[in-house]
């Protein structure tokens, strides 16, 4: 049986100025909720022209550059499907899940993400899942975004989800972080005390305002210092929707490789064409923004005891360091 597709158009001109980037690249952080696989694809496929003629993934985005792209877009399936997809579970009892959660995985299905996400993939892992949320949602508590990796809770019952909830709500849950942020730090240790609020040039990202928006706090401590980068871990006394990526483009430490505030811009070190080049590679090793989720803690709810994980820096992070 066939199934009926409709399809999305996207047209950009690329304005004066514009750094060169490759086109999948620009593609990933330009269109919502799609993934750098699929925008391989869609290139690869023919869906995508520059000019009026089709090219490659690897090809650099210039000024004037009129790049369309034709999204076929399936239509909205009546609930989240089981799929086949291997998680990396940190832990797992008769009432929750820690998964750790590789970067380009979407949490839930969503407008043009609705197969290949997290939520299929607990659906084939376990019948017994929240149904708190909407149906789309079954089990999940939080968040975080797609492009960054690390841990996240799953609640298997509606009482488990509610007691996390309810943890997560009065901010007692601790989150850290590590990232990789242009720059150095002129204190080892530091808080970030911004408003954050949707932007109102671009509805797709997030700003930071003193008065505007919903209050937000994250702490800083440098682990290591590299030339021109640093490697520094973040805890959330908030948790509002790219918190620490706002934050730390608010002062000048945006996370590098972050392809919407700012990480992809040589912010330092660009003068130089040796170093110039060199920065050029890492972001090459680093295609999204280096932050990990790397450490949770909250109290069990059925336990009642603090219970606390930790997960491993991802290869292209590991990588990226090493390289530093």
């Amino acid at each position: 049986m066939s199934k009926v597709i409709s399809e999305k158009r996207y047209e950009f001109i690329i304005p004066e100025g514009k750094r060169k980037e490759r086109l999948d690249i620009f593609l990933t952080s330009s269109v919502e909720n799609t993934t750098r696989s699929k925008v391989q694809k869609l290139i690869s496929s023919k869906n995508v022209t520059v000019n009026g003629k089709f090219v490659k993934a690897s090809y650099l985005v210039q000024p004037k550059d009129v790049i369309i792209a034709v999204h076929p877009i399936s239509p909205r399936p009546e609930k989240a499907e089981p799929e086949d997809i291997p998680l990396d579970i940190v832990y797992e009892d008769n009432y929750l899940l820690i998964i750790n959660k590789p970067a380009g995985m979407v949490a839930h299905p969503a407008y043009a993400n609705y197969t290949g996400t997290l939520v299929n993939a607990l659906l084939h892992h376990s019948d017994k899942l929240s149904k708190v949320n909407e149906e789309f949602r079954p089990g999940i508590v939080h968040r975080i975004d797609k492009e960054t990796s690390g841990l996240l809770v799953v609640a298997k019952d509606d009482w488990t989800h509610a007691k996390l909830a309810e943890q997560f709500s009065k901010h007692t849950i601790e989150r850290e972080y590590w990232a990789v942020a242009w720059g150095q730090f002129k204190e080892s240790k530091g808080k970030i005390n911004f408003n954050i609020s949707r932007s109102k040039k671009d509805r797709k990202k997030f700003t930071h305002s003193q008065t505007e928006g919903k209050t937000a706090t994250t702490f800083y401590e440098v682990i290591d210092e590299f030339e021109f980068t640093s490697l520094v871990k973040l805890n959330l006394k908030t948790g509002r929707t790219h918190q620490i990526r706002v934050h730390l483009a608010s002062i000048n430490h945006p996370i590098f490789g972050d392809p919407t505030y700012g990480g992809r811009e040589l912010i330092y070190g660009s003068s130089l064409p040796k170093i110039r080049n060199r920065l050029n590679n890492l972001l090459k090793i680093m295609l999204r923004q280096a932050l990990h989720a790397k450490t949770l803690g909250f109290i069990h709810p059925k336990k009642n005891l603090f219970v606390k994980f930790d997960s491993e820096l991802p290869d292209d992070m590991k990588l990226l360091i090493s390289k530093l």
